[in-house]
């Protein structure tokens, strides 16, 4: 997303350019809005009553609005570090990187960076787990409706689905520009959406259908205190996985219009879009636990607390399979982005890295396809990497946990506090600094906590 002013030099004659020389940008609060609500609501949203099951009545809806408030916290601060600090220059910083570079220097944008594509890459192979427990849930949706609740219906298909998902994504990896395209981000926000209010209208007419409110104050019973800790800690990891858009703040901020200034439509944009969520979190969460009480299943859609209407399961997992194609290039284009110029900067006179053949499609003589080994390889390498991490590890709930963990605190808390303290000049022991190294210690220990459970949930599954 670096933008250069490459075109600028077209333009130049017209005198109505933003001040980095960059076409005038359009975004207002409600693109910023929308923006927002396609960033955070995700397939973490399917894990949030289960969450609240481990949580209990009170634990659960008060963790949800914890988090909230954590990652508005962390939006507003980031907010203020979209111009860099030098009032002369104000120069605008394009994504989270271009800020941790302007404000805290190299060494911790390296961590940054790291951080940010190990999320990317963990991302990817939590989509293939995903959509390979969708397709199952399809098949058994439709198994049990023929053949009734008793029937033998397993889903035993699922590392096939995986396999099945990594092959598209494989071709989808090629097609330049895939992720460019406008209209993914606008599929993605329908499908989201869609089947994240299918969850909570299934989950409401449950608890309607069965006249009580289920669930307890203390959430599931385990057999020993300890467990109980560790799937607190998994619980919390996946609201930490499901609520912070701290990533694409500055992305979002980028599209916006300069008057007013972009921190105020973007403060404006993060109430409304933390407090929708927030709702909309808090009615799927609660009305699924209120539905299931503690067998809330992993995944609202598939874990078949719902059996009819069939064709309305079928449709919201169709609605994620869909998401998740999409989303997976998202998150993924980004590294192949990055793998692309590094190699080309280390090799530049590789032919392996930088000579692009021209192909011709079968049977489609006009067709030209211009193919480069290293894309090939490297590509080929990283979808069957995730491809192959999904069938080892197929644990929805606790992967989903340690990948919300591991990003919390350095990049939602840590970096965000550093770069709005040098932002603003806030000195060492003021009241300002002391409140927000209070703020970015507690967060640690929770995101520690969180990240600890979870993978201690990956390895008892995976030793179990």
């Amino acid at each position: 997303m670096a933008h250069n002013g490459g075109h600028s030099l077209e333009l130049a004659a017209a005198p109505e350019l933003d001040d980095d020389g960059h076409a005038p940008r359009t975004g207002n609060l409600w693109t910023c809005f929308a923006h927002i609500i396609t960033g955070v609501i995700g397939c973490g949203v399917l894990a949030l009553s289960w969450s609240v099951s481990q949580l209990g009545w009170v634990g659960g809806p008060v963790a949800l609005v914890c988090f909230a408030f954590v990652t508005y916290i962390s939006a507003y601060l980031l907010s203020h570090c979209y111009r860099s600090p030098d009032l002369e220059k104000r120069q605008r910083n394009y994504t989270y990187m271009d800020a941790v570079r302007t404000h805290l220097g190299e060494k911790r944008t390296w961590l940054c960076g790291l951080l940010q594509y190990l999320n990317l890459y963990g991302t990817a192979v939590a989509y293939t787990i995903t959509t390979a427990t969708c397709l199952g849930a399809i098949k058994r949706a439709n198994c049990y409706h023929e053949e009734g609740r008793d029937a033998p219906c397993s889903a035993h298909d699922e590392h096939l689905y995986m396999l099945l998902f990594g092959a598209a994504q494989l071709v989808l990896s090629f097609i330049p520009n895939f992720h460019n395209m406008a209209w993914l981000s606008v599929v993605a926000a329908i499908m989201s959406f869609t089947y994240a209010s299918i969850g909570l209208g299934l989950g409401l007419a449950k608890t309607i259908e069965n006249g009580t409110i289920k669930g307890s104050i203390a959430g599931v019973p385990m057999s020993t205190p300890a467990q109980k800790v560790w799937r607190v800690a998994q619980a919390i990891g996946d609201i930490a996985f499901a609520y912070p858009y701290t990533l694409v703040v500055l992305e979002i901020q980028d599209t916006l219009k300069s008057t007013p200034p972009e921190s105020e439509t973007m403060q404006k944009g993060n109430v409304i879009a933390v407090l929708a969520t927030t709702f909309f979190y808090l009615g799927v969460a609660c009305f699924g636990y209120a539905a299931f009480g503690n067998a809330a299943p992993g995944n609202l859609l598939t874990g078949f607390g719902f059996y009819e209407p069939y064709w309305l399961i079928d449709f919201a997992n169709a609605c994620i399979v869909l998401h998740l194609l999409g989303g997976y290039q998202m998150f993924s284009q980004q590294i192949f982005t990055f793998a692309d110029r590094s190699l080309a900067a280390m090799f530049p006179n590789s032919a392996f890295v930088n000579k692009f053949y021209d192909v011709r499609v079968p049977g489609l003589p006009s067709v030209g396809y211009k193919l480069n080994l290293q894309r090939l390889c490297f590509r080929t390498a990283y979808v069957a990497s995730t491809t192959g991490l999904a069938l080892l590890f197929p644990y929805f709930n606790e992967v989903l946990g340690v990948l919300g963990a591991i990003i919390f605190w350095p990049l939602v808390i840590y970096l965000p506090v550093e770069m709005y303290c040098v932002q603003r000049g806030i000195l060492p022991w003021t009241r300002g600094w002391v409140a927000l190294q209070a703020f970015s210690a507690v967060c640690f220990v929770v995101g520690t906590f969180a990240f600890v459970g979870s993978v201690e949930g990956v390895i008892r599954k995976r030793l179990g």
